[in-house]
């Protein structure tokens, strides 16, 4: 199991770290790890997951 930080997700999802943390705010993103007092990260299978799903309603129809 692998944590990701801000960085790593804002490169594998391409969007900035506010796009994500309202989408995260919304439910509609994996939520963060915290890690400790001034640190988060997230959980890499669960962001994998969440591309996984965008791209499974790309081929419906």
């Amino acid at each position: 199991m692998r944590i990701l930080s801000k960085r790593q997700v804002t490169e594998l999802v391409l969007y900035s770290p506010q796009h994500i943390a309202r989408l995260e705010k919304a439910g509609l993103f994996p939520k963060r790890v915290p890690l400790g007092p001034n640190r988060v990260g997230w959980l890499e299978i669960e962001i994998l997951e969440w591309i996984e799903e965008r791209l499974r309603r790309r081929d419906e129809p």
